[in-house]
């Protein structure tokens, strides 16, 4: 008995690599979801060590992510487009406009707790 296999690399690497954006994208939608159901209203500062509270929503709203397909990346995380520049200074504590904030993290927790949903996002991704 005799038998041939043909191995197709390229188009493995092919379905790798769409299957990496796809899982990728979803990846980046799930821990902002789970970042922004952190952020809760209010007009008062939050706790240190607590995420911060939005008292417009923006925060809210400005949790937003991107696929860098080339990098094979995901960056998620508040847009300065629409909360500027003061959440590194509620994330890692710190100055802001000549205040010093206390640690209120936000994304780092949120992908703590992600973790072990997104680790079970690759199986069975490359079909």
């Amino acid at each position: 008995m005799r038998s041939d296999v043909e191995f197709d690399a390229d188009g493995l690497t092919a379905r790798i690599a769409k299957a990496s954006v796809d899982i990728l994208r979803r990846m980046g939608a799930y821990v902002r979801t789970v970042a922004r159901r952190k952020v809760k209203p209010g007009d008062r500062p939050s706790l240190a060590g607590t995420p911060p509270h939005s008292r417009t929503g923006a925060l809210k709203r400005g949790i937003l992510f991107g696929v860098e397909r080339r990098q094979a990346s995901v960056l998620i995380g508040p847009s300065e487009r629409f909360v500027g520049t003061s959440m590194a200074a509620h994330e890692f504590g710190g100055a802001y406009k000549r205040e010093r904030y206390p640690k209120r993290p936000l994304m780092g927790p949120s992908l703590k707790e992600s973790t072990p949903r997104l680790a079970r996002m690759w199986q069975d991704a490359v079909k």
